[in-house]
């Protein structure tokens, strides 16, 4: 009665459970990720806006992991990891704890079924949780982008120097504000908005040819493995022009305004960033560090994707026993 009785109930978890789950699995992937993340950060900086390329201090990504390595230890290959914990804790924690919540609501409002699985509502609720998680962990993105630009030994674009986390939020609010610290948000925004939008979609997308076709079981490694991999590539893809200007907003040099306002003395925003960055560079100054960029969100996905898997599967478990085959599809 008990067992009949359970399968009857749906076995889902709250928004706050699902945000949890996915900040964890998010902190897992980023210890992995993060060296390539300060590569691709210095790459991306290096000969900014020069039209015949400035001097190349990194040659490629593997060169940046030996010089950062050889100058500045594990510490320079791990630069920024303590606010990269904090913001993919806000960012992948609404971007997999909102995710469900915001598709099952866009499927409503057109008059759909919940759980219909709909590539344009997919496409919509991931790009809006991309877009919750990327406002509330600007300012831990703003300064993990300037911590891991920073290079004592070799310097690429604007140095910002700050002690710690808490150093670097509290110099930012007194020198330019609140709004210092929302700097680059519509580039943030931006940018997350086209990877996530595709990040989910691809993967559950993946995911279900997968088991449905019985190429791979479900709740297999190997599937989670092999759907991360594909959502991997497409958010690369979709995301980096915007990762380029989102680096580059974020670390340029700022000045006070006659309006005494602090503004940045490269771009407006993000757009005139691509643009300026178009006429300089070409469509390459737009790639520059993709691969690091690979290098960090392959592993990145992979991990982050799978470990949310496993993990919110076994949360299931331990909340209401042993899963069937309906839950895991849930």
């Amino acid at each position: 009665m008990a067992s009949s009785s359970s399968k009857s109930q749906p076995r889902t978890l709250s928004t706050g459970e699902g945000f949890i789950c996915g900040g964890i699995a998010a902190c897992i992937a980023v210890t992995v990720s993060n060296p390539a993340e300060v590569a691709k950060t210095r790459l991306q900086l290096q000969g900014e806006l020069a039209k015949n390329g400035g001097v190349r201090v990194y040659t490629n990504s593997l060169d940046v992991f030996k010089k950062t390595l050889k100058n500045e230890g594990v510490r320079g290959l791990q630069r920024g990891l303590g606010p990269a914990y904090a913001y993919q804790i806000l960012l992948n924690g609404s971007r997999l704890g909102f995710y469900e919540p915001f598709r099952h609501g866009i499927n409503k409002m057109f008059g759909w079924s919940a759980t219909d699985q709909i590539p344009l509502t997919s496409v919509l609720a991931g790009a809006t949780s991309g877009a919750v998680g990327a406002t509330l962990g600007n300012p831990l993105f703003l300064i993990k982008a300037r911590m891991q630009a920073y290079s004592p030994a070799l310097p690429i674009g604007t140095q910002h120097h700050y002690k710690s986390s808490f150093d670097a939020l509290s110099t930012i609010f007194r020198k330019e504000g609140f709004r210092g610290l929302i700097r680059g948000v519509d580039a943030a925004i931006l940018r997350t908005s086209m990877g996530s939008s595709v990040q989910l979609p691809s993967y559950n997308l993946t995911k279900r040819t997968l088991v449905e076709n019985g190429i791979l079981p479900d709740n297999s490694t190997w599937t989670f493995l092999a759907s991360s991999a594909v959502s991997g590539a497409c958010v690369l893809v979709v995301m980096q022009p915007a990762d380029t200007a989102l680096t580059r907003v974020y670390n340029q040099p700022t000045v006070v305004g006659p309006d005494g306002k602090v503004r940045g003395t490269l771009y407006k925003n993000p757009i005139d960033c691509l643009w300026k960055t178009f006429k300089a560079e070409g469509v390459r100054g737009w790639y520059k560090g993709s691969t690091a960029h690979f290098m960090r969100i392959a592993p990145h996905t992979i991990i982050t994707l799978t470990a949310n898997d496993i993990i919110l599967k076994l949360y299931k478990e331990a909340k209401y026993g042993h899963l069937d085959n309906s839950d895991a599809l849930a």
